[in-house]
């Protein structure tokens, strides 16, 4: 079959590598012209990493990365831990794959690396899909340039932003949350303090910070969410000012601000959520990844989502002889699990921002005595998300 796919970033690229894997021939259409660090830390979790194994990638991405110590949380401010659950060994022993962390353009460029190998005319830049049209036989896309491209089945991976499905479904209504993200990036070597080597969350009151590390531990990351009334753009590309940051995050432990002080450039953007879809497919025309089912970033799950998705996306349309009834398939299978992942990020948003001593000490003693007492516990609260293969399926 050949399939054209609108957008080029995490969830487009797997799509092409999981669709060649099931023997289709896939053409992959990105608006930007460069691949280049667009983005910044990604959280890649077992059950993205077993997709990501399935399809031979593993091996591009892994140098790259950064093997996180732990799960962990501390008090933003005293940086007093309130637990820390092994991670490294325990990933693999407990959900079969690593738990690791990787720049985000380091992860599309090693998605891309592995694509062209394979197909070497596949992915087109610099062309983006603005429309499409189709019957009971296939489907037309039309690209910015004016040119008009034929195949089989369209695959919207085009992102919280998408074209694709706003011609399926029409404008949408997104939902300020009363929160803005903060994220930054800063090279170790300019930090007097260098953050944990651990999936750190950060909590205070109407406000959180997550950091990590990548590229081996040289880059430091950073995202801040702070609730407050004024909006600003979503957009991952628009820049905010350091005195706003330091202000957001005052008093704050310097594992924190110390990246928001030594950070080339910070972005902010504010947060909406969305009502789930009453469809992700138009005859054959499908969605996919942030295009049907956008994240609030409280389970660290958007981009590996979308890799979930690429996989049962391809296995449906190559198991199925009917494809209409096969984008079906794939979205009965995929709705309950994203709609349960979008659900428990929203419900962190909550837990991350208790907003006094008396509610903290609620929320988060009983988590410390967990954390020292029933550290498999606290595992086994991650094991419907983190052990899910859906390459078993």
């Amino acid at each position: 079959m050949r399939v054209l796919i609108a957008g080029g970033g995490i969830g487009g690229l797997t799509a092409a590598l999981a669709l060649d894997h099931f023997g289709h021939e896939v053409f992959v259409f990105e608006q930007s012209s460069v691949l280049d660090e667009v983005g910044a830390g990604i959280q890649l979790s077992p059950n993205g990493m077993q997709v990501l194994n399935q399809l031979g990638v593993s091996a591009r991405i892994l140098k790259d990365t950064f093997r996180p110590k732990a799960l962990e949380m501390r008090m933003g401010r005293s940086g007093r831990r309130l637990f820390d659950i092994p991670l490294r060994k325990s990933a693999i022993n407990r959900w079969g794959a690593d738990y690791l962390h990787v720049h985000r353009a380091d992860l599309i460029q090693a998605l891309y690396d592995a694509l062209v190998a394979r197909r070497p005319e596949a992915v087109s830049l610099g062309r983006k899909v603005v429309s499409y049209q189709k019957d009971e036989t296939g489907v037309r896309a039309t690209l910015d340039t004016g040119e008009t491209v034929e195949g089989e089945l369209l695959v919207g991976a085009d992102g919280i932003h998408s074209v694709v499905r706003t011609q399926m479904l029409g404008t949408e209504a997104p939902r300020y949350t009363g929160m803005t993200a903060w994220r930054a990036m800063s090279a170790v070597s300019d930090l007097t303090e260098t953050p944990p080597p651990t999936a750190t969350v950060w909590t205070g009151s109407r406000r959180h910070a997550v950091t990590y590390l990548l590229r081996g531990g040289s880059l430091a990351n950073f995202v801040g969410v702070v609730e407050r009334k004024a909006k600003h753009l979503e957009s991952w590309t628009a820049e905010g000012s350091r005195e706003d940051a330091l202000a957001d995050f005052k008093g704050w432990h310097s594992s924190v601000t110390g990246i928001i002080e030594h950070a080339p450039v910070l972005h902010r953007w504010a947060l909406f959520d969305r009502d789930e879809l009453p469809r992700w497919s138009d005859g054959r025309a499908v969605l996919m990844g942030d295009a049907c089912h956008p994240m609030l970033p409280f389970l660290a799950q958007g981009a590996v989502m979308a890799i979930e998705d690429a996989y049962v996306l391809a296995r449906e349309v190559s198991s199925a002889a009917d494809l209409p009834d096969a984008l079906k398939a794939y979205e009965a299978c995929r709705k309950p699990r994203t709609s349960k992942v979008q659900a428990g990020a929203r419900e962190n948003a909550s837990l991350f921002h208790r907003s006094n001593p008396i509610t903290q000490l609620s929320t988060y003693g009983p988590m410390w005595m967990a954390g020292r007492m029933m550290k498999g516990f606290i595992h086994s609260r991650n094991d419907w998300l983190y052990g899910h293969d859906v390459t078993l399926g």
